[in-house]
């Protein structure tokens, strides 16, 4: 048993990335509006400076809880989430409140930027002044996507 462990793990490792193009075969039909390659890196690097300063919003129901009580912050969602019923009210919560919104491809690189081993499918990155800069780039960029309709 104590020998299969380190191979296991290095298989895991060993294992390829998919590429954000790989990535988007798994999308969901609801995945709308989907950040480019560029914007998807810029929205996990602020996760991952948000995450340091403990300005995130983890997983569906912390995520929706804080909408309610009117927080406000860019909500990134994953596009490969299964089944879709979990988190479908999410943007349409984000409308109602004016807050921007996007989705990313991959629902374990989600996890990973915010420091989790597990994936997680919707994350809110708070404002703060530590990352201001990057959190504001983020938002214009997101606030410019096109809404579906």
């Amino acid at each position: 048993m104590a020998r299969d462990k380190p191979e296991a793990a290095a298989e895991s490792e060993a294992a390829p990335e998919l590429s954000y193009r790989e990535q988007l075969d798994f999308l969901n039909p609801i995945a709308q509006p989907l950040a480019s390659r560029k914007l998807t890196r810029k929205l996990l690097k602020c996760i991952r400076k948000a995450t340091k300063q403990k300005q995130v919003r983890r997983g569906v129901k912390e995520v929706q809880k804080f909408i309610n009580k009117g927080e406000k912050g860019i909500t990134v969602l994953a596009g490969d989430t299964l089944p879709i019923d979990v988190y479908c009210h999410i943007p349409i919560m984000c409308e109602d409140r004016s807050l921007p919104y996007a989705y990313v491809p991959s629902k374990t690189d989600l996890g990973a930027a915010a420091g989790s081993k597990r994936p997680t499918c919707v994350i809110m990155i708070k404002p703060h002044e530590e990352y201001q800069e990057a959190y504001d780039e983020c938002l214009e960029e997101v606030s410019a996507l096109p809404m579906p309709l």
